[in-house]
């Protein structure tokens, strides 16, 4: 276990130098320029030429890569052509709120996915089955942005149960030790911000999980059928062993293989993809500061932000592999 973790620690450093390349020839390929965006449509060309030499974007394209790895390896991810902070500066204030935001989604389509997908399956031609397909079809062919503002409406405007924007109560004083809201609140023994920071969570979270908790729930349905109907069950059941013990120690933790790639992926698409739930929720996380930098040819916040992003995403994967022998010790990764 121990080499294959060292083996795929290391193949994230081929990944990430191909990943950069790209990222760095696609934006550069892109219609406009930095300058242009920053300084309008009247800017005049001697403006422009001198916001490019500033940052050194009237050199070489081989020139500019190679500056941009450098700085990268000695953990300089650059600086904002529009806010003219330091990328990693914005980065550790942005990056919390999306991680507190994937997490939340997570936790809400793995608790209800999981269990909804195993009785479908348990209770395998019924009513119950049938109906939990027909919601995970639902779940999936709904547009966040749709599903996200359907709620706000209900729950905030029209109801007003909970808060529609922003990740806290801007009068509620709580320090920010580790920019996680909610870890703030629990560790300053400030339990109304803790609330407040989950109640802020809710309908974004609920938004954004509602997809992965359709996908997790038709693969746990799919894996607990194909799994029920082994040899090695039926041959548990044979030896008189209760149907409670046989599905918690053969059928559900087998069941649990391919749903964990999927958590996994979903993880990290969720962390990458946050965009419109963080736009309609006035979350400040990392979608929208990456579509702002989009939109405005930042180049540094760019690059910075989807390398680390592929960063988080290929480490969550690897503890997705990690966990196959944890969840199922028969398997070991080789």
């Amino acid at each position: 276990m121990l080499r294959f973790v060292v083996r795929r620690l290391l193949l994230v450093v081929p990944i990430l130098i191909g990943l950069s390349l790209l990222i760095f020839l696609w934006i550069r390929a892109l219609p406009g320029s930095p300058a242009q965006a920053l300084l309008g449509e009247r800017a005049t060309p001697a403006a422009i030429a001198q916001i490019r030499h500033q940052y050194g974007l009237d050199r070489p394209l081989y020139v500019q890569y190679w500056n941009y790895v450098d700085k990268t390896v000695h953990g300089e991810l650059g600086t904002s052509i529009v806010s003219r902070r330091p990328v990693t500066t914005e980065l550790r204030e942005r990056f919390p709120a999306t991680v507190e935001l994937t997490l939340a989604a997570m936790l809400f389509a793995i608790s209800l996915g999981i269990p909804l997908g195993f009785l479908a399956a348990k209770k395998y031609g019924t009513v119950f089955d049938h109906g939990s397909l027909v919601v995970s079809l639902v779940g999936v062919s709904t547009p966040i942005f749709f599903l996200a503002l359907l709620l706000k409406y209900v729950f905030s405007v029209k109801f007003g149960w909970l808060p529609s924007v922003g990740r806290q109560d801007v009068l509620l004083d709580t320090p920010h030790p580790t920019s996680f809201y909610v870890l703030d609140g629990i560790v300053t023994g400030r339990w109304t911000s803790a609330w407040d920071a989950v109640k802020h969570l809710i309908l974004p979270a609920v938004a954004l999980g509602s997809i992965p908790l359709a996908i997790i729930a038709r693969i746990t349905r799919a894996a607990v059928l194909d799994v029920q109907n082994e040899d090695y069950v039926r041959t548990a059941r044979a030896k008189g062993m209760g149907p409670w013990t046989v599905d918690a120690r053969h059928v559900f933790r087998n069941a649990m293989l391919p749903v964990s790639t999927i958590i996994g992926l979903q993880t990290g698409l969720l962390l990458s993809g946050a965009v419109l739930t963080e736009t309609v929720f006035a979350l400040p996380g990392m979608g929208s500061w990456l579509a702002n930098a989009i939109f405005n040819r930042d180049y540094p916040v760019i690059q910075g932000g989807i390398l680390f992003t592929a960063l988080v995403f290929v480490l969550v994967n690897l503890l997705v592999d990690i966990s196959y022998g944890i969840i199922n010790p028969r398997i070991r990764v080789s």
